[in-house]
This record gives C-alpha cells, structure tokens and sequence, in this order.
C-alpha cells in the first residue's frame, strides 16, 4: 500500500513539473485604439470560446451609484440601434421622453424622501402619500413604457446567437471586473466579431428604468430570500472599513433606485472605452483571419481620451476584533475573516498554500473539527485574493448538541498550530500536487481557460497563467509559518456567529449532504433559474456542463446537484436537448 502511494506521489510530482514549466502560448495583439485581443488557437474542437472583459466591477463605484457595473452587464444585452428594435427612430424619441418623464417624477420622489427624513411620513414609497401631479406623472410613464414595448424586439442577441449555433452566452460582475462569453461556431467567428463591437459602438440601453427593477429581484433573490444572504452583507460592510469592497456587487437598494440614465452613460464612456477592454478566442480558428477581423470591427472603436479613474480608498488598519451575531434559518455556524493581501502580493503563494492545507476533505479543518472532535459537520478555509485587497476566510457548521462558539475556538487552534509548528514535507508537497493538477485540469477546457486569461488579465495580465505555478511551488514550510503569524492575529480579524431561527419550509431532499455553505449556493442558483426562460436555461445548463469539469473534487458533489437540478427545470420548461 505504501509502496502504490509512493508510485502514485512520484507521478503527480512529475505532472506537478510539467505544469509548472508549461508555457500556454498566446498571441496578444494590441490594436490601435488601446484595446487588446489575445488569440489561443486550439485545434480539434469546432466551437470557439470567444470573450471579453471589462475592467470594471463594483469596486470603481461611488456612494450613489453603487451597482451601476451589474446594471451595465443586463444593459448591454438590450441591443443596438440595428438589434433589438423595429422602429430605432421612434425607439430612441420614446427614451428621451422616458428620461424627461423620469427626471419630474424624481423631483416629486425627492419631496417624499425628505418629508421621510423629517419624520413626517413613515413611508415614502406609500402610494397613499404621493400628489396629483406624481400619480398623473407615473400614468405617462407607463404609457410610454408601454409604447416602447411594442417596438422592443426581446432577446435579440440570445436569438441571433442561437440561431447561428452559438451557446452559452452570458456575463457575469465581480467587484473587479465584467465578463462577457459565449460559444461560437468556428464559421461564425466574424458573426462574434460583429455583434460584440456592435454592442460597444452603437449601444442603445433601453429598457433602462424597468431593468433596475429587474436587478433589484436580483437582488432580492439574491441576498434577501437567503438564508444568510441579508447578514453576509451586513458582515461584509462590518469587515471592511473604508474599501469600496463594502457594498455588495448588486449594489444598494436606494441607488438602485436612484442611479439616472445620465450617470449610467457616464460610468459606461469612461470604463467600456476599448483602451480598458480586453477581448480572447480560445479554439480552432485561424490566428491571421481572427487579426484582420479584430482590425476591422474592435478597431472601429474610439479610445478614450482619459484613462479611466481607479479606486482610490484603501482599507484602513483594522485596530480591534468585529463580531457579529445573527439569528437566520441555517445551522449553527461561524465565519471568521482576516485581513490578508490582494492578489500577487509576495505573500499570496503562501497563503492560498495555506488554505490548501487547511481546506478538504483530507484538509486539517475536516479531519481535526469533524472526524476527530466531531465538532462541527463542515469546516474550511482560504485565501481571497481580489485586485486592491485580500481576506483569509475559516467557517465550520456546528453539529448537533455543540456550538458555534465551539467551532470558533476548534478553528483558532488549527490556527495556532500552524503558526507554531513546521508543515511536514510531505503533507506540503501533497498540496503542491494537487495544485498543480488543477491547473492541469484548468487548461484542458477551451472554455475555461479562455475565462481564465480573460480575469487574469483584469488583474495582473494573461501572463500570470505562466508565471503563477512557479510561485506556488517554491513556498515552503517557513513562509507558511510567516504568513500565519503575520495575518492571523485577534485584531485583524472579523467574527460571525449564526444561531439557527426555524423557518417552518420544508427541507429540500436534494440538498441532504451538502454543507450550508453548497446549500447557499445551490438554492440561489434555483432562485435565479426560476427567473429564466427556456432558451436561458439551456444556455445555462451548457454553460454548469462546461464549468463541472473544474469543480474542485470537495465540491463535486455540490456540482452533480446542480447538474440534476438544471435539467429537471430544462425538462419543466420543456427545454431539455
């Protein structure tokens, strides 16, 4: 048995060798107007993974205008003056009375909202306290709203795209960053080339008041229909001080309310401008053909005439421990976050080893907290690297008959020893090989990597996918020991505990063997597909296939159940392929 596992460590070791000096060779072209194409020819699979970044996410928001970067992620699906419209003419005519009609009911919402603060009225969303003259006011905005609705082709690019065998195309925000992808036929890469820098030259948002109102069930899906989504951003908020990583990535409810078409195009002209995008094909093509026509229609685009404006807060030093206590329809748990380091610090290698070691099944957290204290049912931890700060994340789920503050203590002496007592060589190498087997498994999805270079380079560059692998493999046992005691102390770190408030919904037999986190996870997914359409679902369940192939092996099993679960809601839907 020994002597198997010995042969089994060499081989990975190996593979661990091999992906470190692996170099994935892109071609990065840079066009005239700032914008970057980096171009990955893959032979053998028909389809091209095609997308591109925008190097803007929530964190290059103001106070006001928080969760204008997700809004722009629905907006930019709402067509062009060629898409997504049988009347552009009337079409823009009808917007611009939206907009004059938006601005007067503003100023009589504005009235509310005082009287609000003054203690006046309890309610300023209350229709009974609304005048005359708002109530005439929102009459015509319906009206109009109605009249645009006649003209609205819905939809337009999901149909075009799938209409040319095209799949998965959809986009999501981070704090950091928006991301835009699909799958394109090999023969319909100009089709790509055309509508996505449609979208970005003659963009026409419509549909712009009633989206913020479809963000805004986002949101309450999202956050507030969760069991611990509400205190997840309360707990954010406590976390960070001064970051813009404060605010949810949905943004707040009142600016949500409040974010005007004008401050909207505003934000859009400065960070969708091509000198802050960044576009990839990853698939068989042609690498010349993919230049010529990355010149003929990403080069169409104006550069901006200023670089975009960058986050300028940064977190101030925390001073002494935040704690928080909750009462939510979950199990008995707890969170702890520190303060760590944002991606490509020197001391991020060492601390995502770190939380390799300590996350998994075969991790200390499990074995220590469930296996030999059985004192909690999950337990895991890890380092969050984002582009201008960092958090070092520890959570367990009590079991029953123990507590959350049992959990707590189990995890600081996890903590404790890894500051005080040298990994062993062996159980350091093992994550190193496992590490290493992921990026392995990472790069063999065409789809995946070209995610991959596409949030790299919002961060550091595409280059890291090169260069990173060598800075994982060169930590050692010292710089896990360092690391420890340099950001695992009480006074940088943030406490949540959770006591269980019963809710009287019935379990769902499906999520049983999921921790709460996975269950988290997996009910906001349900949330979100009972929103979609048939043609939305099938999108997104190619989209789950594709993504399942680099789920980690401890979140497989959260993984098969959305797998079950998309397609009993593609079967509903009378969608399934």
């Amino acid at each position: 048995m020994e002597r198997r596992f010995g042969s089994l460590g060499c081989a990975v070791l190996l593979l661990a060798t091999t992906v470190a000096a692996q170099e994935v060779s892109v071609e990065e072209v840079m066009l005239d107007n700032g914008m970057t194409v980096l171009l990955l020819p893959r032979p053998g699979d028909p389809n091209v993974a095609a997308g591109w970044v925008a190097k803007v996410g929530s964190v290059y928001e103001r106070p006001g205008i928080t969760g204008v970067a997700h809004l722009f992620e629905h907006m930019m699906f709402k067509g062009t003056s060629t898409i997504g419209t049988r009347n552009i003419e009337q079409d823009l005519q009808l917007i611009a009375q939206l907009d004059q009609v938006k601005a007067n009911i503003r100023a009589e919402e504005t009235d509310l909202l005082e009287a609000h603060r003054l203690g006046q009225i309890d309610d300023p969303n209350d229709p009974a306290r609304r005048s005359i003259r708002h109530r005439e006011l929102l009459e015509e905005f319906d009206v109009l709203l109605a009249e645009q609705e006649e003209l609205i082709i819905k939809e337009d690019f999901s149909r075009i795209y799938s209409g040319q065998g095209a799949s998965a195309m959809n986009a999501g925000t981070s704090y950091d960053y928006t991301i835009y992808f699909v799958n394109v036929p090999a023969n319909k890469l100009e089709l790509w080339f055309w509508l996505e820098s449609d979208r970005l030259l003659n963009p026409v948002f419509r549909e712009f008041y009633s989206e913020r109102d479809v963000v805004h069930e986002e949101r309450r899906m999202r956050t507030d229909s969760t069991p611990t989504g509400k205190f997840q951003e309360q707990f954010d908020a406590l976390f960070w001080q001064s970051s813009p990583y404060s605010w949810p990535v949905v943004g707040w409810p009142s600016d949500l309310e409040g974010i005007t078409r004008e401050e909207a195009l505003s934000f859009f002209e400065l960070y969708y401008a091509p000198n802050n995008l960044t576009a990839a094909l990853v698939g068989d093509f042609d690498p010349s053909e993919a230049r010529m026509l990355a010149e003929r229609y990403f080069g169409r685009l104006q550069a901006s005439d200023r670089p975009p404006p960058q986050p300028r807060t940064r977190e101030m030093p925390q001073l002494g421990e935040k704690r928080m206590t909750a009462y939510a329809d979950t199990n008995p748990q707890v969170e702890i976050r520190y303060h760590s380091v944002p991606d490509g610090h020197v001391d991020e290698p060492p601390l995502v080893v770190l939380g390799q070691i300590l996350n998994g099944r075969t991790g200390r957290l499990y074995r220590s907290l469930v296996e030999e204290q059985e004192v909690a049912t999950s337990a895991s931890g890890g380092q969050s690297g984002m582009k201008f700060e960092g958090m070092f994340s520890l959570a367990g789920v009590a079991k029953d008959g123990r507590t959350p503050e049992e959990v707590e203590q189990a995890l600081y002496s996890e903590i404790e020893r890894l500051k005080t007592q040298l990994i062993e060589p062996r159980e350091l190498q093992k994550v190193k090989n496992q590490n290493a087997a992921s990026n392995f498994r990472g790069l063999r999805s065409n789809f995946g990597l070209m995610n991959q270079l596409l949030v790299r380079e919002a961060w550091r560059g595409w280059a890291t996918i090169n260069t990173d692998p060598a800075l994982y493999d060169a930590v050692t046992a010292e710089d896990v020991m360092r690391v420890a005691n340099t950001y695992f102390n009480p006074e940088n770190r943030a406490v949540a505990i959770y006591y269980r408030q019963e809710s009287d919904e019935a379990p769902d037999a499906r999520l049983v063997g999921l921790d709460d986190a996975e269950q988290q996870q997996v009910r906001q997914m349900m949330n979100m597909m009972s929103q979609m359409s048939a043609d939305q679902l099938a999108q997104f369940a190619a989209q789950v296939e594709q993504m399942v192939a680099q789920v980690p092996p401890e979140n497989q099993d959260m993984a098969e159940v959305l797998i079950e679960i998309v397609r009993e809601r593609q079967v509903a839907a009378g969608s399934a392929r």
